[in-house]
């Protein structure tokens, strides 16, 4: 798989998808207010969603990629920058 180059840095939080595919899976989505939909999941950092608690939130680098089927989806990999910005029970 060739990576694109075209990779932005968004905030994304991690979540528990309630419905579809993914229902009582921990996923990834972009936070809201993002240049993305929080309809938009992202995929390929795995651990992002095993090694931080559900609700963390994370400045990312990520692209926007296609499934052969047509669906859009954010790629972030585990070679591109990630930063963690908050964790549940953080005080703001």
């Amino acid at each position: 798989m060739k990576l694109p180059n075209d990779h932005q840095t968004i905030e994304a939080e991690s979540f528990l998808a309630e419905k579809g595919a993914l229902k009582g899976q921990v996923a990834l989505r972009p936070a809201k207010g993002q240049k993305f939909p929080t309809t938009l999941l992202l995929e390929g950092n795995k651990a992002l969603l095993q090694d931080y608690p559900v609700g963390t939130r994370f400045k990312l680098q990520v692209s926007l990629a296609q499934r052969p089927g047509g669906e859009d989806y954010l790629f972030t990999s585990w070679q591109w920058d990630a930063r963690v910005l908050s964790q549940p029970g953080d005080e703001i």
